[in-house]
């Protein structure tokens, strides 16, 4: 299966072509921002389907982080990822972002319980628990850090830290407990393993749709509404 591959859920902006018959990314390009999104991601994807001598037409599926995230980089991707499968009449599938900071500390560094949380503000996160083989052992949420340590109370042998708000959960680790390992802490999950779990994601359970996880920070102001006539 070739799969293109859009991240624009968080603090950067990337693409990939990965081919799961050679198990291998074709061309990747990832570029850190926390704005700009939208005026940076088609042209990204451009360069990345023509590094991969590769038609639209010749992609099997074409996955895309659907959140949690920031709300305007998730519209961002999600739009275009639903664009370009409409044109080029291919399947869409949406990956959590949690799933993909914890996917290679499950395959690649073998972590038996991985904690992947994001940064999400004001003393809170988005968090999700993951046990081995990638089943998920508390659902995502949107919680401050001290429920999102709580989680560490039934987690069984070595746990390891993911997503960008791996190291304030560290800074806020319980005297008293064995000290995590940090991996795959940057500020947006690696494209390639948003391929893979595109690779591995069923269409049907796995929709192109935001995961918000938190209700948007604007509010409509009084100020602005119309008065009913």
């Amino acid at each position: 299966m070739r799969i293109l591959a859009i991240d624009t859920a968080l603090a950067a902006c990337s693409a990939a072509v990965f081919d799961s018959d050679v198990d291998a990314v074709v061309r990747s390009e990832s570029l850190p921002m926390e704005r700009g999104h939208a005026e940076a991601l088609m042209p990204l994807i451009a360069r990345v389907m023509d590094g991969a001598e590769i038609e639209f037409a010749e992609l099997d599926r074409v996955a895309v982080t659907v959140g949690p995230g920031s709300f305007t980089g998730l519209r961002v991707g999600i739009a275009a990822a639903r664009g370009i499968a409409l044109a080029a009449s291919k399947e869409v599938v949406g990956v959590s972002t949690l799933a993909a900071y914890a996917a290679p500390c499950i395959a690649e560094d073998l972590a038996d319980t991985v904690i992947a949380a994001i940064d999400a503000r004001h003393g809170h996160v988005y968090s999700q628990v993951f046990g081995g083989l990638g089943r998920t052992l508390k659902a995502g949420g949107y919680v401050d850090i001290r429920t999102a340590l709580r989680a560490i109370e039934e987690a069984e042998g070595e746990i390891h830290l993911a997503g960008s708000a791996a190291g304030l959960l560290l800074e806020h680790w319980p005297e008293g407990r064995a000290k995590p390992q940090v991996r795959r802490a940057g500020p947006a999950p690696e494209i390639e393993w948003v391929a893979r779990l595109g690779v591995a994601a069923d269409v049907e359970t796995a929709p192109a749709r935001p995961l918000y996880l938190r209700a948007p920070d604007a509010r409509p102001q009084d100020a602005a509404r119309l008065r009913r006539q």
